[in-house]
C-alpha cells in the first residue's frame, strides 16, 4: 500500500486530481510503478522514486521516449506529464509470448539501427541510466566514447570500488586499451540504452513498444549485448538470426556481447547493493585481462 500511496500523492501533487487509485506494477529494478484509475480518461501509467530524484530525471526520459518514436520510428508509449516528481505515461500491454512478436520487434530495432546512423558518439546532454548520470559529451571516436563514458565512468562508484580489486580495474584498463583489437569499428547509431526484456511491451494493436530508455548515439551492438547477455524468453530465440540477417552481423558478433555487456554489468553493481551475479560476470570477462 506504500507504492500506491506514494504514487497517488504524487499525481494529486502534480494537478492530475482525477485520479482515484492506483494499481502497483512490478518489473522495474530502481523505481516505483503503478497503473492509475481516474474518475474520467483511460488509465495512465505512473512512474516515480520514494525519495527525491534530479531535477532533469524524468524529463532525459521523456525525451528518450520521444526521441525514439520521431526519429527511429519505434512505438513507445505517450507522455502525459515529466515533472521532478512523477512520470506519467500511455498504457502499453504486457507483450505476447509469440516469435513473431519477436521476429516484428528485430525488424524494428534493425530499422532504428540502420536509418539513424551520426557522425558522432554521444547525445545532446547527460542523461540517466536508472539513478545515476550517463556521461554523454560528445566524441567521434566510438573506442573512446565507450572506454570513457561507459566503462571507465563506473570506476569511482561506491559500490563498484568495493566489488572489484585493484587488479580488476587494472584488467578493466587494459580492455579498454584493446577494445580497437576485439571490437570491429562500427558507426554510432541512436540506441535505446537499457534495451532488455522487461522493457519491450506491446501497443494496443500489439505492435513492440519500448519503455525506460537512456538514449544515445553508439554502437548498436549496445543494445544487442543487453539483449543478448540478459534474460529473455524462448520464444525470442528467433529475434537474434532475424536482426543478424537484416544488419549484416558476421558470424563472430555473439562472441564480443560479453565485452560489450561489461558496461551493463558495471551499472548494475554501482547502483545496488544486490548485483545478481554482475561483479562475477565482470570478472569472468576480465580474466584474460589480468
Amino acid at each position: 500500500m506504500l507504492i500506491a500511496a506514494v504514487l497517488l500523492d504524487r499525481l494529486h501533487g502534480a494537478g492530475l486530481t482525477d485520479v482515484t487509485a492506483v494499481e502497483p506494477v512490478e518489473g522495474g529494478m530502481a523505481a516505483l510503478a503503478g497503473i492509475a484509475t481516474r474518475r474520467s480518461g483511460p488509465p495512465l501509467f505512473v512512474k516515480a522514486f520514494i525519495d527525491a530524484s534530479a531535477d532533469d530525471l524524468f524529463a532525459a526520459e521523456a525525451e528518450g521516449l520521444d526521441a525514439l518514436r520521431e526519429r527511429g520510428a519505434l512505438a513507445t508509449p505517450q507522455v502525459v506529464l515529466a515533472t521532478r516528481d512523477v512520470l506519467v505515461l500511455s498504457v502499453l500491454r504486457v507483450r505476447p509470448a509469440q516469435e513473431a512478436f519477436w521476429e516484428q520487434f528485430a525488424h524494428a530495432l534493425a530499422r532504428l539501427h540502420t536509418s539513424t546512423v551520426h557522425d558522432r558518439f554521444g547525445w545532446e546532454r547527460d542523461n540517466w541510466l536508472g539513478r545515476y548520470r550517463q556521461q554523454n559529451a560528445w566524441t567521434t571516436d566510438g573506442y573512446e566514447f565507450f572506454a570513457q563514458r561507459r566503462l571507465l565512468r563506473w570506476l569511482p562508484e561506491r559500490r563498484v570500488q568495493a566489488a572489484l580489486d585493484e587488479r580488476d580495474r587494472r584488467a578493466l584498463e587494459r580492455l579498454c586499451a584493446r577494445l580497437p583489437d576485439l571490437l570491429p569499428p562500427q558507426p554510432a547509431c541512436l540506441t535505446h540504452g537499457d534495451l532488455w526484456a522487461n522493457n519491450v511491451l506491446a501497443t494496443e494493436d500489439g505492435r513492440p513498444a519500448l519503455i525506460d530508455p537512456a538514449v544515445s548515439y553508439t554502437w548498436a551492438e549496445v543494445d544487442l549485448a543487453h539483449l543478448c547477455c540478459s534474460p529473455h524468453p524462448p520464444e525470442a530465440k528467433r529475434f537474434f538470426d532475424v536482426y543478424a540477417e537484416l544488419t549484416g552481423l558476421d558470424d563472430d558478433w555473439r562472441t564480443r556481447m560479453p565485452f560489450i555487456q561489461l558496461r551493463q554489468h558495471l551499472a548494475v553493481i554501482a547502483q545496488f547493493d544486490h548485483d545478481w551475479g554482475a561483479a562475477q560476470q565482470v570478472r569472468a570477462t576480465l580474466k584474460p585481462f589480468r
